[in-house]
């Protein structure tokens, strides 16, 4: 009996040893090629030379990582397998304890198709999550004849209308970025920018409709990152090479072309890139009536042809300093112009009937540098704890010159030719250290500042009759300066994931006016900007989120310049130094859904602005128009931005990009408002035909419905 006992506590410390003896296997799963996180690909793993029934079976999630308990000790192998990838399989051997991390894995292309098997699946062109999408550009066959103007109109929650006006969530108030860092150049005139950019030369395009508290505060909508096309510098080193592409396309309204190469050596990557454009819309003709306090009526009509050109070189420079730190330094020069000729005739209709004409005949243009140098190092094998360090230069000078010619004279009107010549100038400097660090298996903590200044300087000079005119002219500085500081959190609880931030920013702005009748003026300010979201995951495939962010939109020098514009005979334009920081409150209702045929993202969402900035206009004593801006609107937005991306066969894809916004505009200050509907939708048909053909056929609108107005 006592031998019976010895054997029975002897064989249940034998099974208590086999329960026990399990390994977390953890490590992330890249795309090779791309150098980005490879999503829910399957992860199976066998008792070493037994792949007939694996004895775990599990899945990476949406960042590429995994992290599963394994039962059992000796040697295993484990498989990755994704759709359009070659099987990975890596041999490992099991103790029965504690972490075996495999660090980073990069899974290949799968160069081959297998005969008589028929896949039908699509790679994950949009990559859902709440609080931003991305687009993934080089994988859209598209992009190889597109411009990015063309892709944007694919991607979800960005529209862009018939006239090529962009809006982010329903919202022109957006900010661009150029791999993560603000683009001056870009955010300035981005629909001219994109038309004129090949989409060869993007990788992707990121819309951020939350931004977190590590992003500037600024723009309404968010954030829209464009994400270019370059070598990965922490990808393997067996990727030695290069590889380039050269672009040609033309147009009855547009000529262009560029060139793209990028490569690695060891340690080292590069990337280059060349592209031109010339872009000639054609005749535009609007016509535009005025009705006066007093009766009389202003009929103004035009006819303008117009003309821009565009030139842009990159060049980004990557080093491996080892296995957790990397050096990358980008350098870019953007020169584009906007030339208009054309003619107007202005009718005034009322006691005394009077029209005149006028030539006129404007040049834009600027040549603008920007260029970063970052340093990243981490801190631990799983790349969760890091610090990164951050220096970026912008150079943007503008000039601006425009002659206007009148045929005939008036009595009562300032009808004398005149001329003007404006050159601006901006050179930004900004330093950024970032901060990360886990508190405990998926929770994490980001902390971060950021300095940014900036100096502007302005030239104005107004000519009457090729005579310099001091008392219309206007030269001054503006200098303003950005310190900012944030802190976020980002955790996940089971099936709910949470993330939080504040930031704070404080704004210095100082103008001094050396000539013109400006006064010289100081303005500061500091404003607290929350950001939150809630995430629950349905499934692998499916997640739902609740989101809120504050947004601002900074006061311009053409919101505060007090400078009167007296290039128009009939009307004064100024600048209102008395405005305050917009402020803009968003919560958005996001659900995601990704099969292998099926990508639906839905968003409903508001928005609101108590405090909204509006250019107004109002007759003076004199009877000239007159134009400023002041905080007189509030503004309520909501709507619902839908995206479908529907694989019906192996060849044939069906997609829809849309959005209802329903707006309700208030002014007290005006005793006026407006409500009404928008919608725009885009719908396309992709298809591949014989010979590896590509046929795209897409229908787009936009509409525009007002209900009440007072």
């Amino acid at each position: 009996m006592k031998q019976f006992r010895t054997f029975f506590v002897m064989a249940l410390m034998s099974l208590s040893s086999v329960a026990i003896a399990q390994t977390t296997v953890k490590g992330m799963l890249i795309d090779e090629t791309l150098g980005e996180s490879e999503p829910f690909a399957t992860v199976r793993v066998f008792k070493a030379g037994k792949s007939e029934k694996p004895v775990a079976m599990f899945l990476t999630d949406e960042n590429g990582q995994f992290s599963q308990e394994v039962k059992g000790k000796g040697k295993f192998d484990i498989v990755f397998s994704s759709i359009g990838k070659e099987d990975l399989k890596k041999s490992v051997e099991l103790v029965g304890k504690g972490v075996l991390n495999l660090d980073t894995l990069y899974i290949k292309e799968n160069a081959t198709m297998l005969k008589g098997v028929e896949i039908v699946a699509q790679k994950p062109l949009v990559k859902m999550e709440v609080d931003k999408m991305s687009y993934n550009v080089a994988d859209d066959e598209d992009s190889k004849s597109y411009t990015v103007l063309d892709m944007l109109r694919k991607v979800p929650m960005v529209t862009v209308d018939g006239q090529d006006n962009i809006t982010v969530n329903g919202s022109s108030s957006f900010k661009v970025y150029v791999d993560g860092m603000p683009s001056v150049m870009f955010s300035s005139n981005p629909s001219m920018v994109f038309k004129s950019m090949p989409a060869t030369a993007v990788k992707s395009i990121e819309v951020v409709t939350n931004p977190g508290a590590k992003y500037d505060a600024e723009g309404a909508a968010g954030v829209l990152n464009i994400v270019m096309n370059k070598q990965n510098p922490q990808a393997a080193q067996s990727l030695n090479g290069y590889n380039g592409t050269v672009r040609a396309s033309a147009g009855t309204k547009q000529l262009g072309g560029s060139v793209f190469i990028n490569g690695q050596q060891g340690k080292f990557s590069y990337s280059a890139n060349v592209m031109t454009s010339y872009n000639k819309p054609g005749n535009t003709k609007t016509e535009t009536e005025q009705i006066q306090a007093n009766g009389n009526s202003q009929l103004m009509t035009s006819d303008n042809d117009l003309k821009t050109p565009f030139t842009m070189g990159s060049l980004s420079l990557g080093y491996q300093i080892d296995s957790v730190s990397t050096l990358n330094l980008t350098a870019q020069v953007n020169s584009m112009s906007i030339k208009t000729t054309g003619t107007s005739m202005t009718t005034i209709n009322g006691l005394n009937n009077f029209s005149y004409g006028s030539t006129t005949d404007m040049k834009n243009s600027r040549t603008s540098f920007n260029g970063s140098l970052d340093y990243q190092r981490f801190f631990n094998q799983d790349h969760t704890k890091s610090l990164a360090l951050t220096y970026q230069l912008d150079y943007n000078p503008t000039k601006t010159k425009m002659t206007n010619l009148f045929n005939t004279q008036s009595m009562t009107m300032d009808l004398t030719d005149r001329y003007s010549d404006n050159k601006n100038n901006t050179t930004s400097h900004t330093f950024q250290l970032d901060y990360t660090t886990p508190l405990a298996t998926g929770h994490t903590l980001s902390l971060g500042g950021k300095l940014q200044l900036h100096d502007a300087t302005a030239d104005s000079k107004y000519y009457l009759k090729g005579i310099y005119d001091p008392s219309s002219s206007s030269e001054y500085e503006y200098k303003n300066s950005i310190l900012a500081g944030y802190s976020e959190y980002a955790g996940n609880f089971n099936k709910f994931g949470v993330k939080a931030g504040l930031r704070y920013e404080y704004t210095w702005q100082n103008v001094e006016y050396h000539l013109g009748n400006g006064e010289n003026f100081k303005k500061d300010y500091g404003t607290l900007v929350p950001s939150a979201s809630l995430q629950y995951t349905i499934s692998q495939g499916s997640n739902l989120g609740l989101t809120y962010n504050m947004r601002i939109s900074r006061l311009g020098i053409s919101y505060l310049n007090p400078y009167v514009d007296k290039s128009n005979p009939i009307a004064l334009t100024y600048g209102n130094p008395e405005l305050d920081v917009e402020k803009s409150h968003n919560i958005s209702l996001v659900y995601n859904l990704f099969t292998p045929k099926l990508m639906v993202n839905l968003n409903l969402h508001h928005n609101f602005v108590d405090n909204a900035i509006s250019q107004y206009s109002f007759y003076d004593s004199d009877n000239l128009l007159n134009t400023t801006y002041g905080n007189i609107v509030q503004r309520h937005q909501t709507g619902l931005n839908g995206y479908v991306n529907y694989l019906m066969t192996k060849n044939t894809r069906l997609f829809f990009n849309g959005s209802l916004n329903y707006l309700d505009l208030k002014s007290d200050a005006l005793e006026q408002n407006n409500s009404g509907w928008t919608f725009n939708a885009m719908v396309g048909l992709q298809q591949t035909l014989p010979w590896d053909l590509k046929l795209s056929a897409f229908a787009i609108t936009s509409t525009g419905v007002a209900d009440s107005t007072s």
